[in-house]
Order: C-alpha cells, then sequence, then structure tokens
C-alpha cells in the first residue's frame, strides 16, 4: 500500500489542510460500524472513529471499504482513560500501552483512506491528572518517527481554556487540537477569541444537544426533543459556528452516523437501529452537497400524549387510557409506517458515550402501535418514555 501524504498549511487566509498536495475540504461524520456507501452517497468524504481494536468492527475492512468509497478515515487509537481506572502515573502500564500503540500505527500507517491520527478521545473528561497528555505527547513523537505522513491530534470534551493550554504545553508534538462539544459548540467561537486560541483545529464531534445540557422534568429526566428539532439545531449549529470558523477550522464530524443508547436508543443517532435515516441525515446531505436529497424523511409538526408535548412534564394515572398522536409532514409519494414503544425510564448513570443496557419494550400498553393516533394504558408508578 502507498500512503497519501496529509498536512496542515498557513496561508494568508488562514489554515489549510491538504492531501496530496491538493486542498482537502472534510465532509465528515463519526462512524464506528460500516455504512460508508450509504454515507458516501449522501456526500461525506471522511469519517472519524473511536478505537483500533473494537471488535464490532475489524479496522482494516473499515479502511479497505473507505478507500472503495472514496473516504477517508481519522483513525482513533484508543488511550486508556483516568475515569476508567488507567494511572498515567504507573510508568510501566504507561510503558505497555505505547508498545501497544507502536504495533497499531505500523498496521495502519500505509493505508491510503488514512487522514490523521486521533490520540485517545475525551481523555480530559473527569480527569484530574494532566499527565495524561505527556502521555498524549509521547505517541504524537512515536508516530512522528513512524509515520511522516498523517499529521496528529487527541480530542477534548467541551474543553475550556485552562484545559487547552495545558494541553499545548504538554504535548506540542500534536500537530493541531480537536475539540468535541454538543449544546456547548455555540459558545466555542467566544470561548476561543477569549483566551486568544489562533492555531489550526478540528471539531470532532459535534449535534444535537447532549442529554446533560437539556432542560430536565420535574422528576428529573432530560427531555428529549423530537428528529425535527434536531435537524434544525445541527443545520443552526453549521450554518451559525462551524461556518463561521474558516481559515482556522480544518474540519468537523457529525455524531453519530449510525445508531446508540445514550439515554434513550434515538438521542444521538443519525440512523435508526435498523438503518432507517432521520431528517438529520437529509441536513447534512443539503449541507455536503448543496441539495437535499431526493427522498426526504418524515418532519415531524407535533408528538402529544394526552394532548400535551414532551415539554409540559407529562404526568399520567396508572391504569388510565390516554391518547397519543403523531402528527407529520408526509414526503411526497411516500407511504408512512408508525411504530410507538413505551420503555422504562433508563436507569443509565454513565457518561463520555460509555455502553448502556437499552430498555425494554413494555407490551401490552399501546391498542393499535402501527397506527399515527392510538390510545395507551399508563404502566404502573415509575418513570417512562413514549
Amino acid at each position: 500500500m502507498t500512503p497519501v501524504k496529509v498536512e496542515i498549511v498557513a496561508s494568508d487566509d488562514g489554515y489549510q489542510l491538504l492531501r496530496d498536495g491538493e486542498p482537502y475540504v472534510i465532509k465528515g461524520a463519526g462512524m464506528g460500524i460500516d455504512d460508508l456507501e450509504n454515507f458516501a452517497a449522501h456526500g461525506g468524504n471522511s469519517i472519524r472513529n473511536w478505537t483500533t481494536s473494537g471488535d464490532y468492527q475489524n479496522t482494516l475492512a473499515l479502511l479497505d471499504a473507505a478507500q472503495v468509497n472514496g473516504v477517508t478515515v481519522a483513525l482513533c487509537l484508543s488511550l486508556a482513560s483516568e475515569r476508567h481506572g488507567f494511572d498515567y502515573n504507573d510508568a510501566a502500564a504507561v510503558a505497555e500501552q505505547l508498545a501497544w500503540i507502536h504495533a497499531e500505527i505500523l498496521k495502519y500507517r500505509d493505508h491510503p483512506a488514512l487522514l490523521a491520527w486521533i490520540i485517545g478521545n475525551e481523555l480530559n473528561h473527569s480527569y484530574t491528572n494532566p499527565t495524561v497528555y505527556d502521555a498524549v505527547n509521547a505517541v504524537a513523537e512515536l508516530i512522528h518517527e513512524l509515520d511522516p505522513n498523517h499529521p496528529t491530534t487527541t480530542t477534548l470534551a467541551e474543553p475550556n481554556g485552562d484545559v487547552l493550554a495545558e494541553v499545548r504545553k504538554r504535548a506540542p508534538a500534536l500537530d493541531f487540537i480537536s475539540i468535541q462539544a454538543y449544546g456547548a459548540l455555540f459558545g466555542l467561537p467566544t470561548l476561543l477569541d477569549e483566551i486568544g486560541f489562533d492555531v489550526p483545529f478540528m471539531v470532532t464531534e459535534w449535534g444535537t444537544v447532549g442529554y446533560w445540557e437539556m432542560q430536565r422534568t420535574s422528576w428529573n429526566v432530560p427531555h428529549e426533543t423530537t428528529s425535527t428539532e434536531k435537524a434544525e439545531l445541527i443545520s443552526r449549529a453549521h450554518r451559525e459556528v462551524l461556518a463561521q470558523l474558516d481559515g482556522q477550522l480544518i474540519g468537523s464530524y457529525v455524531f453519530l452516523w449510525g445508531q446508540k443508547q445514550e439515554r434513550t436508543p434515538t438521542w444521538f443517532g443519525l440512523l435508526l437501529e435498523s438503518g432507517e435515516e432521520t431528517e438529520s441525515v437529509d441536513v447534512m446531505h443539503h449541507i455536503w452537497t448543496g441539495d437535499w436529497p431526493a427522498k426526504r424523511s418524515p418532519q415531524v409538526e407535533s408528538m402529544l400524549l394526552d394532548g400535551r408535548a414532551y415539554t409540559d412534564d407529562v404526568v399520567l394515572a396508572a391504569g388510565g387510557t390516554y391518547e397519543a398522536s403523531l402528527d407529520v409532514r408526509e414526503p411526497q409519494d411516500q407511504s408512512l409506517r408508525y411504530r410507538w414503544e413505551v420503555k422504562p425510564e433508563s436507569e443509565a448513570t454513565q457518561g463520555g458515550g460509555d455502553a448502556e443496557e437499552v430498555p425494554p419494550n413494555l407490551p401490552g400498553l399501546i391498542a393499535d402501535p402501527t397506527s399515527a393516533t392510538t390510545s395507551i394504558m399508563a404502566p404502573g408508578p415509575g418513570n417512562y418514555r413514549l
């Protein structure tokens, strides 16, 4: 395999990413499991992942599929995190991790689909020991020694000025820093201006507002917006924030091209578990191509339970029967299928994208789960999602 050289260059207009000597504009999404053909058909040209050692996706197969589909990959070397028990003051453990990383670099460094190396994901999440970034710097130096063709970065979860300064001081071998933010993305330009952050960077996760940022019910669980509200926010985030950072922002990756459980099965994924696309895919298609897809997703006008929306803190009497209704703007020449589900509220307390159990569906409560309007019998006392 022959590697393709990637570099960052400065010009009068700011910073630019070059691939094989030509300007490379990232049209990116986070993707853990291969859906590359569909992704590329929507105009995407680059993905980032979270590990080279996950059992759910063979990394070399992912790179090969990316190459076939004209897609590049920002490949993540999954360094252990302090919040999962790793001690970056343990020199032997750090050296063992570096030896593993050395082998990973040799496996993938020459693949033509490789765009950049991501050294650890959100290592600042709930951390107390900044020595982790000494280890990140050692990895960056090793990559520069073994692979002169691809730049290095690390990703930070909603960093403040102190964290950015600490990383720049301890890990000068990084070619750029990557930031991950959701609702907080709207405050990013002000933060960068206040701290004088004038170097190139990427936003390697962004999307709808996170569950930790949302208003909460009176029983202290986060409201989840509709798919249409999520699509509108993603469009606004790109227009009002990311597009305004041109010249310093050298790439961004929307989260998530796929599906995963984080408090609910539908919070962040642009796709459903069964592969259907949400309206946010339509928005990204438009951002990447300038056109809307030929087949649009349904747009949610309202979703009501007992005549009330999710913002109304809907409390029901156990055993009572209530009407649920979904009003959507139907795409032209498409028939719609409906599927209602009732689940107990997730009891997960994890953060940072850690794996969660999917709450089970509760059977026998919905009169007709396939109708736009149906009746639902309220289950026993507790917290539930419809």
